[in-house]
Parts: structure tokens; sequence; C-alpha cells
């Protein structure tokens, strides 16, 4: 098979295993960065090119796509989905869970459980949100923040206040969050392929921060996960509509709360956790399923 990667860099850790596991399993991996891709949009015969030759003849594509380049990674990933190339995860999926609002208002209509989440846009609804979502400490988060970016733990009402007013001040976008106190800094970070989680790892953050990113100093490790715990990344991963998934879950006294979902979850610290070759599982599942014009949504949404 012809697998394109839509990836802005080869040498990042997760590209060069899925380089590795496709032509291990005999396959021929195409690295492509979607910002240096323009498009044909006609009713014939839509096209890709990139560096004056058409990109054509794939069998799948992987989508690497990256917070700052969403808009444009997801057009590029719809072109080949209207070409009839099976994309392991479509457009709409990706589009749909980096918008956290959204994300957040889909779990809940499904009736995922997650921390409960307040959202505004004009401070005279400070006091108010923050009774909604029970009071400090709370959780603020940028919606557009990635990797921990843009998140504060406001411990006290006259912090969480003082911290909404000046990200709303600068006209951002925010939620406020319930924080899980028995989380104690730890989340679990279930990876989903097709309806399975086929591995697990629990990040700590490192001492005195709450946030458990490894891109902010957090440790990983092998993890146990409970049944409940299972069925609810799966379940998280199906309401966004993506075959491939990083669920991040927090252990509550009400049982598994989805935190996010995200539609490029990092290799390097699930296969280090879990010695699992992650990225020919994946390669794996694109091998069953694989067929032209598999697109659910053809390219619309």
């Amino acid at each position: 098979m012809k697998i394109g990667i839509l990836s802005r860099n080869s040498k990042l850790y997760s590209t060069r295993r899925l380089i590795e596991a496709c032509e291990q399993r005999g396959h021929q991996a195409v690295v492509i960065d979607a910002l240096r891709c323009y498009m044909n949009i006609n009713s014939d015969q839509p096209s890709i090119h990139s560096k004056g030759e058409s990109l054509e003849g794939f069998d799948a594509i992987i989508p690497r796509i990256g917070a700052s380049v969403t808009f444009y990674g997801c057009a590029v990933l719809r072109q080949f989905e209207m070409m009839g190339v099976y994309p392991v995860n479509e457009s709409v999926a990706i589009t749909r869970s980096r918008d956290k609002l959204r994300s957040m208002q889909l779990l809940s209509r499904r009736k995922v459980g997650m921390p409960i989440t307040g959202f505004a846009s004009k401070p005279d609804d400070i006091k108010d949100l923050l009774d909604m979502v029970g009071g400090a400490p709370v959780v603020i988060k940028l919606l557009e923040g990635t990797q921990g970016i843009g998140v504060v733990l406001a411990e006290t009402r006259k912090a969480a206040e003082s911290v909404i007013e000046a990200f709303l001040g600068l006209r951002a976008n925010i939620m406020v969050q319930e924080f899980i106190k028995e989380a104690d800094g730890a989340d679990i970070r279930c990876f989903v392929i097709g309806d399975k989680v086929i591995a697990a790892m629990k990040r700590q953050g490192a001492e005195g921060e709450f946030r458990s990113n490894l891109h902010r100093g957090g440790s990983a490790s092998l993890v146990r996960i409970t049944p409940e715990e299972r069925r609810t990344a799966v379940e998280a991963a199906k309401v966004m509509g993506l075959r491939v998934a990083g669920v991040d879950l927090l252990r509550s006294h009400r049982g598994p709360l989805v935190m996010e979902v995200n539609s490029s979850p990092g290799l390097e610290g699930i296969e280090a956790a879990t010695g699992k070759d992650v990225a020919g599982m994946i390669i794996e599942y694109i091998e069953k399923n694989a067929k032209p014009q598999r697109t659910r949504t053809r390219g619309k949404g």
C-alpha cells in the first residue's frame, strides 16, 4: 500500500515510528507537509499538488496535523477524502475534537462523564459562572491552548475572578471547569484504535504542578484501567468520530471523567510506558479497513 503521512516534520518521533511501521510491513510511506500542498478543486477530478508534482495513488492517509495548522491541514485532508483516499481520522472528526467547547457539548449530549464545564463571554457573568461549576478552586482553559499551555489553576475565588477578567479583557475564548482534587495531578491517557483501548498510561504531573502533560515535565507509567474507564474512552472517541485517538481521563469519586480527546496523540510516551508497538497497530488497522471511497463524510462538513 502507498500510505501518506500528513506531517510537517519527518524527524518527529511519531512520524518516524509510523514510517518504520509502514516499511516493516512492506508498505510505501510518504511524508506530506500539508502547508506545502495546493489544491485543484473541481467537479471532475480534484487533485493535490506539492512542489510541482501531483500527489496521487495513495491508499490511505494518516493525519498528524498540528493544532496551529488545523484549518489548512484539514482542508488538505478533506481534498484527499474527495479523491477517495481512506483517512485514518476524517477531517470533520479532527475539527470536531479540536474545538474544545464543541467537543464538550457533544460529550455532554451523549452522557459521557466529564468535569462540570462553564463558558461565558461577558465579565458580569463571572460570579454566577463560578457558582455554576462549584466554586473555587477552578481550572481555566484557553479554548485554543494545547499541551497544557493556557491552562490555569485558580485556587481562590478572587484569583479565579482576576484570571477570567484578564482573559476576557484580551477577548480570549475560555472554559471554566471544576477542579478534580482527588485526581492528584494525574490523568490516564487511553490510546484508542477502532473500538478498543490498545494501550494506557498514567501521566503524573511534576511536583507542585497540577498539569500532567509530558511536555510540562510530567512522567508516564504503565497503568491498569477499569472496564468503566475502557468503555468511557472508547465512547468518547466514537462521539468525536475518531478511529485513532488519545483520550485523557481523570479518576474522580464519581467515575472516569473525560478531560480531552486528542486526534493526533503522540506515540513516544505511550510506547515507552507500555512497551507496545502502537505505530504497528495503527498500520495493521489501516490494512484491515482501508478501502477506496470509504470516507463516511465524503468530504462534507
